[in-house]
């Protein structure tokens, strides 16, 4: 009987110049530089887009921005960080109304009331996620307390006289460009370079957060918290550390939508529907990737506007659409199970996969 002795390693055959077909830059250092490639194409396309849209696709085009804003805050939390989200509404609406009250009550301009909206909502969502994990909420049980989080809020402004109730604010308008008050006439292109640079960095901020200590350690504490703790990371520090960069995000969004319409109020800043275009932007785009939530934007914002348009106008043979709220939820609920039925990684997911089987 003989016993087979295992192979001995082979030095590398540097006749054949084999070795240098071995990649020298590290994976994640290639995919780093690959998301900043395209990412100056987004910008550059960005730039360049308000020469050639016309003023009206120029409107839609704004809410592909501030659904790309809050798709890419949700996904931070939910889908990087394994917290999920139905109470995105409250950083939304945190953001807005901060810098609304700092503008029409104090005269501070939006850029500083931007600032101190994001700062307050990352601070707001810090303390309600430390309670809910301190006391083991996760999962659904996570979920449902910041769907509860988010309302409490709209009924606490819904019910403050000094945050004008259900009336909300309206932003004082000013003659010409304005930078210092982030103002500027109907129609000007402004605002949607002020909402690319906005998108842009907070794509930055994602592909930074990936590729450092921090993001990494956040994705093994969402894989595995108990794994991850017996190796010495602090996964509470991280989630929340995941959290609040989530909610600074979305309240980003939350002071453009402000800017750009001029107007908020409870319902606008504060309903579920917000959460809602946040959940499905990141789930039909891509749920735990990059280029997911802005994927999902562009699908969504027009989808959102063609759908509002049918049911206030919906042709004779369905006019008994007409009128009744909700429908619009309806229809996203559809839009969303069929997504995860037919799309489980999201469109950018899915062509991603296709394009690696192809290869």
């Amino acid at each position: 009987m003989t016993v087979a002795t295992p192979a001995r390693p082979t030095a590398p055959d540097f006749t054949t110049g084999a070795h240098l077909l071995a990649p020298r830059i590290p994976l994640h250092r290639r995919t780093t530089f690959r998301h900043y490639v395209a990412l100056g194409v987004l910008a550059v396309v960005g730039v360049a887009l308000p020469f050639v849209l016309p003023a009206a696709e120029l409107a839609v085009a704004m809410r592909v921005l501030i659904f790309a804003l809050m798709g890419i805050g949700w996904n931070m939390m939910s889908g990087f960080g394994g917290m999920f989200s139905f109470g995105h509404a409250a950083y939304f609406g945190i953001g807005s109304y901060v810098t609304a009250v700092l503008l029409v009550d104090f005269g501070v301009s939006p850029w500083i009331g931007l600032i101190a909206g994001m700062a307050l909502a990352a601070a707001a969502a810090v303390g309600i996620s430390f309670l809910a994990l301190r006391y083991k909420l996760t999962g659904a049980y996570y979920a449902l307390s910041t769907f509860a989080f988010a309302e409490m809020l709209r009924l606490f402004v819904v019910g403050n006289d000094a945050l004008n109730r259900t009336v909300g604010f309206t932003v004082p308008v000013l003659r010409g460009d304005d930078w210092a008050m982030f103002q500027f006439p109907v129609g000007s292109p402004n605002y949607w370079w002020i909402g690319v640079g906005m998108v842009v960095l907070a794509l930055v901020v994602v592909i930074e957060f990936l590729r450092r200590r921090t993001g990494r350690f956040t994705l093994a504490s969402r894989d595995d918290d108990l794994a991850a703790a017996a190796i010495g990371v602090n996964v509470l520090r991280y989630k929340l550390t995941t959290v609040a960069l989530s909610a600074a995000i979305t309240a980003a969004a939350g002071t453009l939508y402000l800017q750009y319409y001029m107007f908020i109020d409870p319902e606008l800043a504060f309903g579920a529907h917000v959460s809602n275009n946040a959940i499905i932007t990141a789930v039909v785009g891509g749920v735990a990737t990059v280029w997911g939530p802005v994927i999902g934007a562009v699908v969504m914002a027009p989808l959102s506007d063609a759908v509002a348009a049918f049911l206030r106008h919906p042709p004779e043979a369905l006019s008994f659409l007409q009128g009744h709220g909700g429908l619009d939820i309806l229809i996203y609920a559809v839009i969303l199970i069929a997504c995860v039925l037919l799309l489980p990684k999201g469109v950018y997911g899915t062509v991603k996969n296709w394009v690696v089987k192809k290869k």
